[in-house]
């Protein structure tokens, strides 16, 4: 007898923006900056910022209660949590760990994953590798962010401490013999390119791994050559949007929902001009929420599955680049 084959498809999403927005002029104490420029440079006007002692698996916890709500489930019904954060709670253990147990999860599998702006991609990749391989029915995927408490508020760090924000997102997959959900993923990297995109300490090559050298060098604040970043993202991101369409037999015309990453609105833009996409065929949020790394495609996601802009049938294009370099794509049927 055939067996039917096993898709993986989203039944549950929530996300959740800490309550403190930051709006541009914000940053004009620390640095020589304008909401004009800011705004002119990235598309964004805000952004949120959690309160002091919050980590990650803090600000996951009420994304995640939604995306159950949502769903339908509670916590017993999740067999394993994917997280993916680059500003993980702590060294070691994982934020999952921490997120079990802030949550009472049972003794499930709690997966990190470090791959900052594609996290979303990388994470549901591995959960719909689980999930057709029937090894697990419901996966949990976290994506969250606490990245204002390692911003370089001066003039050396203005091209970062603008961009990059807070917030969280959970997504809920689940098998289905349906003929939609996710289609195929498309992962790459390009380590050599790493240091274009880092942060350099704390690091297990120095000893002690963190010192006043260290702090007083700011090898601990994030690093980015914005130029390099720019035109290796305009390069990759469509790059890998045709590789996914391709591998279904499918074309551009064929999109009816693009969620790029939200890095930068003028990439954002650059990607939509070389695809021949309308402004309502691209999602964009970043005005509001800034660059929430791994949260950023979930958020807006969720926002647009709030805002009914997605009917079943559609397909869904989502697509990440950053840090590694690491990028991604995902081909899904709503």
């Amino acid at each position: 007898m055939k067996q039917n084959k096993i898709n993986s498809h989203i039944i549950g999403m929530g996300y959740y923006a800490p309550e403190n927005i930051i709006d541009n002029e914000y940053f004009t104490q620390f640095m020589e900056t304008s909401d004009q420029w800011i705004s002119e440079r990235t598309g964004i006007k805000e952004r949120r910022f959690v309160n002091k002692g919050q980590g990650p698996a803090d600000i996951a916890v009420p994304a995640v209660e939604r995306a159950l709500e949502n769903a339908k489930l509670t916590v017993d019904d999740i067999d394993f949590i994917i997280f993916a954060t680059s500003t993980p709670d702590y060294y070691i253990p994982g934020s999952g760990c921490i997120l079990q147990e802030k949550m009472n999860f049972s003794t499930i599998g709690a997966l990190d994953i470090r791959n900052a702006c594609s996290g979303f991609i990388y994470a549901i990749s591995i959960a719909d590798q689980f999930i057709k391989t029937q090894t697990y029915k419901n996966i949990l995927v976290v994506t969250a962010e606490v990245q204002s408490t390692a911003m370089n508020l001066t003039n050396t760090g203005r091209d970062t401490s603008v961009i990059f924000a807070d917030g969280a997102a959970a997504t809920i997959l689940s098998a289905t013999e349906s003929n939609q959900g996710i289609l195929s993923t498309h992962l790459h990297s390009e380590g050599k390119y790493l240091k274009e995109l880092w942060v350099e300490a704390p690091s297990s090559k120095a000893n002690p791994k963190l010192s006043q050298e260290i702090l007083d060098q700011e090898k601990h604040y994030l690093k980015m050559n914005g130029k390099e970043v720019f035109k290796h993202a305009v390069k990759r991101f469509p790059e890998v949007i045709i590789e996914g369409l391709k591998h279904n037999n499918l074309t551009v015309d064929d999109i009816d929902l693009l969620i790029p990453h939200q890095a930068n609105i003028r990439i954002s833009k650059m990607i939509q001009k070389k695809l021949n996409l309308s402004d309502h065929q691209v999602i964009s949020n970043i005005h509001k929420y800034g660059n929430t790394t791994a949260a950023s495609i979930p958020i807006a996601l969720c926002e647009t599955i709030n805002n009914n802009k997605l009917c079943k049938g559609d397909t869904l294009v989502l697509a990440a680049f950053g840090s590694g370099f690491s990028w991604g794509s995902a081909i899904l049927k709503w």
